[in-house]
């Protein structure tokens, strides 16, 4: 893996799994209780199922997506999905907002903006990502890192980006040899 710096911020599984469990345990010793998690797809769904599962709370998803093009890592309009995945009852109470990072802001900001229009059962919102770029135009409520020099984060996940199913032998393959 490459070496990080203040351009390119690289993040094993290990890595990306622990600091779930940090942010897990930094909103957990802030003595603030909800009711539900709402996690942001794609980014947030693995950071939103460990919440569900530490805090036995409800877990639902939100698809919100503006990085599409160049294999994710061009940003365009912001796409928020009209409905909310839940299994039981609706979206209410107090709600953490979970997603993997928070770049320019806007996807954090409108979507809080969605919520307060279209839940009115949702009582209170607070945000939770793990890393916080400087660029953000909103702060979330509780992050793990705060990164001054807005780097690309390449997570261990985005392997799979480029990836396509008619290449999945060799690719396994090939995992197999290292």
């Amino acid at each position: 893996m490459p070496e990080s710096s203040d351009k390119d911020l690289w993040v094993t599984w290990e890595e990306y799994h622990h600091a779930i469990e940090r942010l897990a345990l930094l909103v957990h010793e802030s003595g603030w209780k909800f009711d539900q998690v709402l996690c942001l797809a794609r980014g947030g769904l693995r950071p939103g199922d460990v919440f569900s599962r530490i805090f036995d709370v409800p877990l639902a998803i939100l698809s919100a997506s503006s990085y599409r093009e160049g294999a994710g890592t061009m940003q365009g309009t912001l796409d928020i999905a009209s409905h909310i995945t839940i299994i039981s009852g609706s979206l209410g109470g107090k709600v953490l907002l979970l997603d993997d990072l928070v770049d320019s802001g806007v996807t954090l900001a409108e979507v809080q903006r969605h919520l307060a229009e279209q839940f009115p059962a949702v009582t209170e919102v607070k945000s939770a990502v793990i890393w916080y770029k400087a660029c953000s135009s909103t702060k979330p409520d509780f992050y793990l890192d705060y990164l001054p020099h807005n780097p690309w984060i390449h997570q261990p996940f985005e392997e799979y980006d480029g990836l396509r199913p008619h290449q999945l032998a060799a690719w396994m393959k090939k995992g197999d040899a290292e």
